[in-house]
């Protein structure tokens, strides 16, 4: 039976948007992400984080500094009764052309594929117009942009809907 899913962006979205987030020390969750997210999960939503990450790429950081973050990000979560079920990278620069980097489908697909994702009654939430992009052409049926990351043109969006944070997503999916 396929789950329905939270697509998550991670910087602007989860954390607070600072160019090339790679240190636990520079990570501040965004007020209310970790209680929604619980809420999400008690919903019966699986949530899974679409990143792009080309300070990878660009040599500002490396893998292993990427995967120390998340594991640490993750237990957060966990040690607050959120389960993440996984987080899909793009580790390249824009230049390089690849097929996962968002404004491009592919970590969406991979995800959909991998944990049989109910695209109908599913949601992605970014910060930008490239993850807008990202879902629509995924297929997924709901798409959320964030004002707590990026400048937003919003007379200009794809998105269904425009909020301020990700704790307002609650009240849309209660409607």
């Amino acid at each position: 039976m396929p789950f329905k899913t939270i697509f998550l962006d991670r910087d602007g979205v989860i954390n607070k948007e600072i160019g090339y987030l790679h240190k636990i020390e520079d990570f501040i969750f965004i007020d209310g992400v970790i209680e929604t997210c619980r809420i999400l999960n008690t919903l019966g939503y699986q949530i899974i984080i679409i990143t792009n990450q080309s300070g990878i790429g660009r040599g500002y950081y490396s893998t292993k500094d990427f995967n120390q973050l998340t594991h640490w990000m993750l237990k957060k979560f966990l040690d607050n009764d959120v389960i993440i079920k996984d987080v899909f990278f793009c580790p390249h620069s824009p230049d390089d052309l690849c097929k996962c980097r968002k404004p491009l489908p592919g970590m969406i697909k991979e995800a959909i594929e991998k944990h049989d994702v109910d695209i109908a009654n599913s949601w992605s939430i970014g910060d930008k117009e490239d993850d807008i992009s990202a879902a629509k052409d995924s297929n997924i049926a709901n798409t959320v942009l964030v004002r707590s990351g990026h400048s937003i043109e919003e007379t200009k969006t794809e998105a269904d809907y425009v909020i301020d944070s990700l704790k307002d997503l609650i009240n849309i999916l209660k409607n």
